[in-house]
């Protein structure tokens, strides 16, 4: 069958319990994703701020009050200074993961998500007491290496300390989390926004420290995951720690099983050289797929700029604001559906129901924007129910992408990597993500100016290309034990031929020492 599924029927079924104990555990734990979530949504409403435009990027509020009703709408925001001040963020975040990768093995997942609420706490401040462009700057920075550390522990850290029966639903709760921060910060931007005096902006981005301050206190109550205490030789305290999660008495052959394959781990001299190894092929191309394909669904465009994205459409300033938190409320709830039902349906089908979703609705975006402004970018009068129906298909597409690519892009590559190349191998996916949300955020707006509508066909062909992959050469991880993962790859009609090779390589190798270990 297309894509392999695979029955869990083969594995080992580990007790444990979604105890009250381990609910609040991930609760606080996916608190990390309110810092992404905040950022992704402050932004774009900031750079929407008259105010902050002067200030800062006056050559791009020239141009917006230059720009009459019947100038090209498409190209009022092009500023590469302007998107370098959203995109910043993300080039920082890439480079933070790769040291987290060392941090978080090293030190635990727990640090690592405590360094990063910190780093962006820093970053909030000097963004909220900004006088020039270099504090913006710096500040982003800041918030991108916060964003980095939390991003690459935080869903390993759920995965780690959900029961496998739940994993999906305890790791989509750092994308709920996501949501939220969205939420709250489209909320925060139209609220300060009304400030008398222009400088509500102020409090928009300075505000970013109280997600810090909750992620920080959070982290801080929070013990390191048996997983990562083994990794660190603490033996004993991971099987209390282990009880205690899985909330029954006996725990040993999990246990054991984590030991094993810590000491398997411990075999690996490089995890960062074992990444690019055949046996590691099929995790390794979704490492890179995934977060790949997440980012060109388009929808970091109507998170980063959808205040922008609104105005440049014709909607008005407060307008934009307020259509920015209704997708962003349509966001949170479309998460909670995914949180309560990946585990019942499992990953496939919400990746592909997603991508079919979100097509439909790109075909409808796309024509009733070209249909309207076509290639000048002269809307003149939008009807109500011209922006009804733009926002409608808007909040579809989103929430497609809310109960499917959205948690399952940090859900399913967290869960698919193995213990000796788990922190390297997050690392990629991380740093894979960080580039292209850059890319995107870096020309999207030049993009928009260039191809105009066809910016939407441009992002409609990679939904299509994404869905036929998942299709084809992703198996069902739904209600497998995380280390117990390996098998799906064995029984898939397209990757078994690379790890069945490797296997046989490895016993071919084990075969061979103990002939020379029976000669000595």
């Amino acid at each position: 069958m297309a894509g392999g599924v695979i029955s869990s029927g083969n594995t080992k079924a580990y007790p444990g319990n979604l105890t009250c104990k381990v609910l609040i555990t991930c609760l606080v734990a996916a608190c990390g994703g309110l810092i992404f979530g905040y950022d992704i949504g402050i932004s774009g409403g900031v750079t929407s701020m008259a105010p902050f435009l002067k200030e800062f990027f006056p050559e791009v509020y020239k141009k917006q009050s230059e720009i009459k009703a019947s100038s090209n709408q498409y190209c009022k925001f092009n500023s590469t200074t302007l998107t370098m001040f959203t995109s910043s963020l993300y080039l920082a975040a890439l480079v933070a993961s790769f040291v987290a990768s060392f941090v978080t093995k090293a030190w635990g997942r727990r640090f690592s998500m405590i360094l990063g609420g910190v780093t962006f706490c820093v970053g909030a401040l000097l963004n909220g007491f900004a006088v020039k462009l270099i504090m913006l700057i710096l500040g982003r920075i800041l918030l991108g290496i916060g964003i980095g550390f939390a991003n690459q522990s935080v869903p390993i850290y759920l995965s780690e300390v959900a029961p496998y029966k739940y994993r999906g639903a305890c790791n989509v709760l750092f994308q709920l989390s996501i949501t939220v921060g969205i939420l709250v910060a489209n909320a925060v931007n139209y609220g300060f926004a009304q400030i008398e005096g222009g400088w509500g902006w102020r409090l928009s981005l300075g505000g970013a420290i109280v997600p810090a301050i909750i992620f920080i206190i959070g982290s801080i109550t929070l013990a390191d995951t048996p997983n990562s205490l083994i990794q660190r030789g603490k033996l004993e305290e991971a099987k209390r720690r282990l009880l205690v999660i899985r909330g029954v008495d006996n725990v040993d052959e999990e246990f054991n099983d984590l030991v094993e394959a810590c000491e398997q781990s411990k075999k690996i001299n490089s995890p960062w050289l074992n990444l690019f190894s055949r046996k590691y092929r099929p995790q390794m191309v979704f490492a890179v797929a995934i977060p790949f394909f997440q980012q060109l669904t388009g929808m970091n465009v109507f998170m980063f700029y959808a205040p922008v994205l609104f105005k440049t459409m014709g909607f008005g300033d407060n307008a934009s604001l307020l259509s920015a938190l209704i997708t962003g409320f349509v966001n949170m709830i479309a998460t909670i559906v995914s949180l309560l039902l990946v585990d019942r349906w499992g990953r496939r089908f919400w990746f592909l129901e997603g991508g079919i979703q979100m097509l439909g609705c790109q075909v409808v975006i796309t024509t009733a924007i070209a249909w309207k402004f076509g290639l000048n970018g002269n809307p003149g009068e939008l009807p109500m129910w011209y922006a009804g129906l733009v926002v409608g298909f808007i909040c579809i597409y989103i929430a497609g992408f809310a109960w499917s690519w959205g948690p399952l892009g940090w859900l399913v590559p967290s869960e698919i990597f193995p213990l000796e190349i788990r922190s390297a191998a997050q690392s990629v996916n991380v740093s894979v993500n960080m580039i292209f949300t850059f890319f995107i955020a870096q020309i999207f707006l030049q993009m928009l100016c260039a191809l105009r509508f066809g910016l939407f066909i441009f992002f409609m062909f990679w939904v299509v290309v994404m869905t036929i992959v998942i299709y084809y050469f992703l198996p069902e991880t739904q209600g497998i034990p995380i280390e117990e993962m390996a098998g799906i790859w064995r029984e898939h009609w397209y990757w078994k031929r690379f790890v069945k090779e490797a296997d046989e390589e490895l016993v071919e190798v084990k075969v061979i020492n103990k002939d020379k270990e029976n000669k000595q």
